[in-house]
């Protein structure tokens, strides 16, 4: 027998590292040739990492979460015949983003040696104190102590009814409730309530950990500027609803989202500035002349942004069609890397949950996106009368280094215009 060692291979793209976020097998397991041994995630996709060889995992590299460089030691293996061979396997590009890892078991052959803990102190004696602890009082028999004194126990959640006051007429003291605390006694409930002190440590790992570098990257480097307009969707929504009771069969439900996106690509035609990427490195900004809209994405493993391409040579039902789409396969783990990237401009909603105001992270390094706020019905004046619309906002980010706040307000307006007479959407540029 001998040993095998898989280093993390290549992936591609000028990658030197990538965070491990799924080991798939165990210490002591056998594989087979071709088996996904972990999943590692770059700032592109997560990529699978199968086995070259046959063998028994002997020690794994790295915990969950921790980021691997390309060419390290990855998994050894006790193989069949001669080993003192190192290889890399050929990646693979994982269908879903990875699942929530799951600890695995600890086996008798020896991991990966790792640095000793360091030794902690021992615990001093707990020193003896008087009892404080009393039998409850009779039901409505208010326990003597002083505001200071009752307003620790409310913040500590104990019930001044089982401590005992050694004070002055059973006055209880700081010393009494310190006693109290320091004697193992579980608080009792507050005014029907219990403290509750669980603590659940989740380490942040995978899409999650990304997604808070990437917004963390934004907000540090972006200059944002916030930007809220109130829209009047009553028209629209009128036109919405009739369209969907009109729709054929094998067309998809129309949302707001599609009116919303036809709206951007009218108003990019007039601000071409939105619809660019900012290489803030090399001091050049990217004007693009197609119109690829990120459609922000909650799922399940976090924050995805597909992204819908030439949104300007797509009908309405088309990008209807293909939000659906590419929503359900981010939902669902299918959206491939090209689906997930090259984004010139986003849209991001909240749906039913869009609040009144909300101030939208920048997908750097675009320079804009628009968030949509929930629908509200309620009176508007019209210059004779208050009437019943349909009123939203638009919470709009831009980046302040490259957008001047008076064209992004421009460029909101356009978009408001263009959605409250909802039949310009349709008119021939």
């Amino acid at each position: 027998m001998g040993i095998r060692i898989i280093k993390l291979p290549d992936v591609g793209e000028g990658v030197a590292e990538a965070e491990l976020v799924e080991w798939h097998v165990a210490v002591g397991q056998s594989v087979l040739e071709d088996q996904i041994l972990a999943a590692v995630m770059t700032d592109k996709a997560t990529v699978e990492i199968p086995s070259p060889v046959a063998g028994t995992v002997v020690a794994l590299a790295g915990e969950v979460g921790s980021t691997v460089a390309v060419g390290s030691e990855l998994v050894r293996l006790e193989v069949p015949g001669e080993g003192d061979q190192e290889v890399a396997a050929a990646p693979r590009e994982a269908k879903s983003p990875a699942a929530a890892p799951v600890p695995l078991a600890a086996s008798p052959p020896q991991r990966m040696p790792s640095p000793a803990p360091e030794r902690r102190a021992e615990p001093r004696p707990a020193p003896v104190l008087r009892a404080t602890v009393g039998p409850p009082r009779p039901p409505g028999e208010k326990p003597l102590a002083s505001p200071a004194v009752r307003r620790r126990a409310l913040e500590a959640g104990v019930d001044l009814r089982q401590v005992r006051g050694n004070g002055p007429a059973g006055l209880i003291t700081h010393d009494d409730l310190d006693a109290f605390l320091r004697g193992g006694v579980q608080p009792g409930p507050v005014r029907g309530r219990v403290a509750n002190t669980h603590v659940d440590s989740i380490k942040v790992v995978g899409l999650r950990r990304r997604i808070a570098q990437r917004m963390a990257e934004s907000k540090r480097r972006a200059a944002h500027f916030a930007y809220v307009e109130e829209v009047d969707v009553t028209e629209l929504e009128e036109l919405r609803a009739k369209l969907n009771g009109d729709k054929r069969a094998d067309q998809p439900r129309l949302t707001l989202m599609p009116f919303l996106m036809q709206a951007v690509v009218r108003a990019v035609a007039d601000f071409p500035e939105m619809n660019a990427l900012y290489d803030d490195e090399a001091d050049v900004i990217e004007r693009y002349g197609g119109v690829h809209i990120g459609v922000a994405t909650q799922t399940d493993a976090g924050l995805m942004v597909p992204v819908v391409r030439h949104c300007e040579a797509l009908s309405l039902w088309e990008m209807a069609a293909e939000v659906q789409r590419l929503a359900q396969a981010a939902r669902e783990g299918h959206a491939n890397r090209n689906e997930l990237s090259g984004s010139t401009i986003t849209i991001t909603s909240l749906g039913a949950l869009g609040g009144i105001v909300s101030t939208p992270v920048i997908n750097r390094p675009e320079v804009a996106i628009i968030g949509v706020n929930k629908e509200v019905v309620r009176p508007v004046w019209n210059e004779r009368a208050f009437v019943p619309r349909t009123m939203m906002n638009l919470s709009s980010s831009f980046d302040h280094r490259v957008i001047d706040g008076y064209n992004a307000a421009r460029f909101i307006q356009r978009i408001k215009g263009l959605i409250e007479a909802p039949a310009t959407l349709f008119l021939e540029p």
